[in-house]
């Protein structure tokens, strides 16, 4: 059997499940919208003054690579069984690897 999976990083794995995802939000969208920037409280963020854009660099994500690869159909079913998307938890399991390994 022959699939194709894209490569994710550990952090694009941190995804929303049902559970979470299911929860209805309790924010007024409405009235958000018709705020002015004054009415908006900001008193817990700090200022971004000339010395955190002296210290700010740009980081961009890494891409994906899209690879075929050749499973046996039992590994496959059981990373299928898992539920979820299996891909990312391919990738998981070889990132582990790779990182034990090096």
């Amino acid at each position: 059997m022959v699939i194709q999976f894209e490569l994710y990083h550990l952090d694009e794995q941190r995804s929303m499940n049902a559970k979470n995802s299911s929860n209805l939000s309790r924010t007024n969208w409405e009235r958000l919208a018709t705020m002015t920037d004054d009415e908006i409280d900001t008193s817990d963020i700090p200022e971004a003054d000339e010395d955190f854009f002296n210290r700010a660099r740009l980081r961009m994500p890494k891409g994906k690579s899209s690879v075929i690869l050749s499973v046996d159909s039992e590994v496959l079913d059981w990373f299928r069984g898992q539920g979820g998307d299996y891909h990312k938890l391919v990738n998981s399991a070889l990132r582990d690897f790779a990182e034990t390994h090096r």
